[in-house]
């Protein structure tokens, strides 16, 4: 129950909650391939993968710690054919075969989950989604209630009063009124669902031309299969597109639906050797889990083993595998809403007043209107000063009377002085957007200590995604409530301004809790790795309110030049679309993959290179690249699709996405998405503009400055060639950048045995892959593709280079082997990458791995010394006059400002001069300048 104060009465609300102690029936297949795709593929010393082992014990533990059930069941596909393919020899036929590093782990896992008390069914002939079936109808049957975990959407045809559906991933729990919600028809109609429209993850043809909407018109117009097929003459009457030629397919597919509707049945009348109430959860076998758990080092969990504690909810070992634990098991404290408050009178929010002034730490989050924070408008406020212990003030709820809720502008005078004490330690999850909602309101939040995504984000980058949500599940074991489970979804979604306050006072609270002790969580172990709490401490924290002051900063662009270019694309798409038909012989849709792989693997027999995971032709930006260089047609859909994405993301969305408030663009960037540590950034994404052809620079015309203003951008030199010299302490290349020599030319007389000025314009492009592809990792026969050479000659190329520079050779030896032995690689600064395929027994997986052990060091240390540079020249600028200079972008290597005509000489030089001395490398760092109107000009 969640408590909310109110004045001096109390209001009790319930929380939804699943039946107590249900039979909790688990999709094992469903989890298996979920763990292997979405979990970090973790190998043990011995190159044996575990990652799916590992992750489905992950979910297998969060499940049962959250309901402790006392009757489970986890159900496998077993071995070999069943019913189905009798029925329909292409059934799942399409599907690739189970990778290796996939099936090893099946009989592992099968032992662990029985070693774990937990009963474990694969019965042949049938599926596991027919087992759980027949298993959940049995429970309805004597009174039972069920919840079916899975992400099987064909199980949705099971539910019932008594039987429910939870998806772990996402945490969706579907009821009889959440099925009709999602797919616009009952649960009864699900199985007519699914022969109507197919479905092409289980090679179910359905009936051609039949998709989701169609299937539920025809549903909701005229009830079930058998209904629609006693009268398709009643077809033609329903409203939807199409209505008038659909019966006439129906008729002609009638066995083909029929066939689908047997195929989509989930059997509830296999034969079962027992009954639900012999699905007891077991003792645990101790010396077995200890025995398994230890040679596939899950080293975390052998003290829960040890105690017996593996399902009690208390963790107890501390040991760390070469990677740290990604998945904590469950809180220390337990989450409860119980202490949570909703204040509402002043006397309340003076003792919160009073408490926040006085903790040692507390957590804060907004909750607004918009995820936009230059419109945003702050809608309430959440903190937490202790776990299990936080409070939601809403402010602006449109439903509440004026009496009922403090007055906003009063209560942020009131926080004004906490939120900007430098030396009031706050947590937040991303702080950087509540510091940008709050400068709306004139409030510059002061005192951010730590921020929990990137707390995570530095102990471990590939570990998953870094959302609050996410991290919860991870290391809290705790399912938060999500937005969409209080606003709802898509066009009818509500603001938090329009959500009853009930809900939005408990998500807002368990925001703040979950917060905190996300912090209590990850900050000791944080603390514990030196060169990962260093990039916190003095990069990727103080990097927070400089990003801030970019995005707000925002940058002019000239809507009439993306229009005309926009129109000028549009033509060039016409005209490259009639070629396209002409070459084929006949018009197709470009966009369509389908129609692009009948057309070139089918009707001019061109051979696949490459198939998609379904098995069919691939027709990748990389497959047609390569098809592209023997044949016209690939090289002309390669380039429609190129402008097609240029038109689409920029020339036509860029004006769009001009703020009302400022005139001005502004982008968001994220410091906790690249594995490396690249910044990247998103509406619009800086970083895909192309900057090798016309049309990229086209668009960074319309980058423009403001009156009296000039655009100066400023960019290191071959930098991660620059940091390959530092690691590598090659003397070749040490002395050709202390010289200042054009390094692709010096490389290319070393290479090729010609002095310098000899080079020619082919030999300095050779050697300008060579350099780029070794910082890359890439293979010999990579680099013949690229210059378009024999593999031989390649070879000989990289010996050569190698032989001139043995110390890179030497420097990629150590990295590649001390990768292996650590698991990770770590950037100058101390930031580290995991490599959980570094001892992968699949080799395309672990030759993957080695090549970002070479490349993560050099491409990391750049994103670490720009971020630097960036905290360095914020620094500066705040003695400046912001009217004057601003930074306004960060792409790449590269630094964008909007300086007055006035300062640019004094700009450029000190610019110049921060940039290159952030950081002290064996060779000088070079950043080159330049000025513009426009960002073209500049670059």
């Amino acid at each position: 129950m969640l408590t909310l104060t109110h004045g001096s009465t109390q209001k009790l609300i319930p929380m939804a909650q699943i039946a107590q102690n249900p039979l909790i029936l688990i999709d094992g297949s469903s989890y298996l391939y979920r763990a292997f795709h979405a979990f970090p593929p973790l190998t043990n010393a011995a190159g044996e993968p575990t990652g799916a082992m590992y992750g489905v014990l992950n979910m297998l533990r969060s499940l049962l710690l959250q309901y402790q059930p006392s009757h489970v069941a986890v159900v496998f596909d077993a071995k070999g054919k069943t019913f189905r393919d009798e029925l329909f020899a292409e059934y799942k036929s399409h599907r690739p075969p189970m990778p290796d590093d996939l099936r090893s782990q099946i009989e592992p896992l099968h032992q662990m989950v029985k070693a774990i008390g937990l009963p474990l069914l694969a019965v042949s002939g049938v599926e596991a989604d027919d087992v759980i079936g027949t298993l959940a109808r049995q429970a309805e049957q004597e009174g039972r209630d069920v919840l079916i975990s899975t992400g099987d959407k064909d199980m949705a045809q099971l539910v019932s009063a008594h039987i429910t559906l939870i998806n772990t991933m996402n945490n969706t729990v579907l009821g009889p009124e959440e099925v009709k919600e999602k797919y616009g028809i009952p649960p009864e109609l699900i199985i007519d669902y699914l022969a109507l429209m197919g479905d092409s993850s289980d090679n179910i043809p359905g009936v051609p031309g039949v998709g989701e909407k169609t299937a539920q018109a025809l549903l909701q117009g005229l009830g079930s299969l058998n209904t629609l097929y006693a009268d398709l003459d009643k077809v033609a009457s329903l409203s939807f597109r199409g209505a008038k030629t659909m019966g006439k397919k129906l008729a002609e597919n009638q066995e083909m639906a029929m066939l689908s509707y047997q195929l989509a049945t989930i059997k509830t009348d296999v034969e079962l050797d027992l009954t639900c109430e012999q699905l007891k959860v077991g003792p645990l076998d101790q010396a077995l889990l200890l025995d398994l758990f230890s040679r596939y080092e899950f080293k975390r969990w052998l003290g829960d083993v040890e105690n017996n504690r593996w399902l009690s909810g208390k963790s107890t070992s501390s040991a760390k595998n070469n990677a740290p634990e990604e998945v904590a098991s469950v809180p220390e404290i337990s989450l409860s809403s119980e202490n949570y408050q909703t204040i509402f009178e002043q006397t309340q929010l003076d003792e919160w007043l009073a408490k926040l002034k006085n903790s040692e730490l507390f957590s804060f989050d907004l909750e607004t209107t918009s995820l936009d924070s230059y419109s945003a408008e702050i809608v309430g406020l959440s903190f937490a000063t202790a776990a299990g212990e936080a409070a939601y003030l809403p402010l602006a709820h449109d439903y509440l009377d004026a009496p009922e809720q403090l007055n906003r502008d009063e209560v942020l005078a009131q926080f004004t002085p906490l939120l900007e004490d430098e030396n009031l330690a706050k947590v937040g999850q991303n702080l950087k957007y509540d510091r940008g909602v709050l400068l709306n309101y004139g409030i510059e939040l002061k005192g951010i200590r730590f921020d929990t995504m990137l707390e995570s984000y530095l102990y471990n980058s590939v570990a998953g995604k870094h959302d609050m949500d996410s991290l919860s599940q991870r290391w809290l074991g705790h399912k938060t409530i999500t937005f969409e489970e209080i606003a709802g979804k898509g066009k009818k979604q509500l603001t938090f301004n329009q959500i009853s306050l009930e809900q939005a006072a408990q998500y807002a609270a368990e925001d703040a809790d979950v917060t905190l002790q996300l912090h209590q969580k990850i900050w000791p172990l944080l603390e514990n790795e030196a060169g990962p709490k260093k990039v916190f401490d003095e990069i990727e924290m103080p990097l927070v309110p400089v990003i801030s002051k970019i995005e707000r900063n925002g940058v002019l662009i000239e809507p009439l030049i993306l229009s005309a270019h926009s129109q000028e694309l549009a033509q060039r798409l016409e005209e490259l679309e009639k070629k396209a038909h002409e070459l084929a012989g006949e018009s197709f849709n470009l966009s369509s993959p389908k129609q692009l792989q009948t057309i070139l693997f089918e009707k001019q027999g061109i051979k696949p290179t490459k198939k998609t995971p379904g098995g069919a032709p691939s027709t990748s930006e990389e497959v047609l690249a390569e098809l592209a260089l023997d044949h016209p047609l690939p090289k002309v859909i390669l380039e429609h699709r190129g402008l097609s994405k240029l038109k689409s993301t920029y020339t036509d969305k860029l004006p769009l996405m001009i703020s009302p408030v400022t005139g001005r663009l502004h982008t968001s960037y994220h410091q906790a998405v690249t594995a490396t540590g690249r910044l990247s950034s998103t509406d619009p994404n800086l970083q895909n503009i192309p900057v090798r052809n016309d049309e990229g620079r086209r668009i960074r015309q319309a980058f423009i400055a403001a009156p009296d203003h000039k655009i100066l951008a400023a960019d290191y030199s071959q930098i991660e060639l620059r940091i390959m010299a530092h690691l590598s302490q090659d003397k070749g290349l040490l002395e050709a950048f202390a010289q200042g020599e054009d390094i692709h030319r010096a490389t290319a007389s070393e290479v090729f045995g010609v002095p310098l000025d000899k080079v020619t314009g082919e030999q300095r492009r050779s050697a300008k892959a060579i350099n780029f592809g070794l910082i890359y990792g890439m293979s010999s026969f990579g680099l013949s593709r690229q210059l378009g050479i024999a593999p031989g000659e390649a070879k000989k190329y990289m010996d050569l280079y190698f032989e001139r520079y043995p110390g890179v050779l030497t420097y990629m030896e150590t990295t590649r082997q001390s990768a292996a032995e650590k698991g990770y690689v770590e950037t100058l600064e101390g930031r580290r990458l995991y490599l959980p395929d570094i001892k992968s027994s699949n080799a395309i997986r672990r030759k993957a791995a080695e090549r970002a052990a070479i490349n993560a060091p050099m491409q990391g240390t750049a994103a670490d010394i720009i971020k630097r540079a960036m905290i360095g020249v914020d620094h500066w600028l705040a003695t400046q006059d912001p009217d004057r200079i601003k930074m306004i972008m960060q792409v790449h290597d590269e630094l964008v400002f909007e300086v007055h005509e006035d300062l640019v000489d004094s700009a450029t030089q000190k610019v110049r001069e921060i940039m290159e001395n952030c950081v002290t490398l064996a060779v000088p760092l070079q950043v080159d300048t330049g000025l513009g109107d426009n960002w073209d000009q500049a670059h």
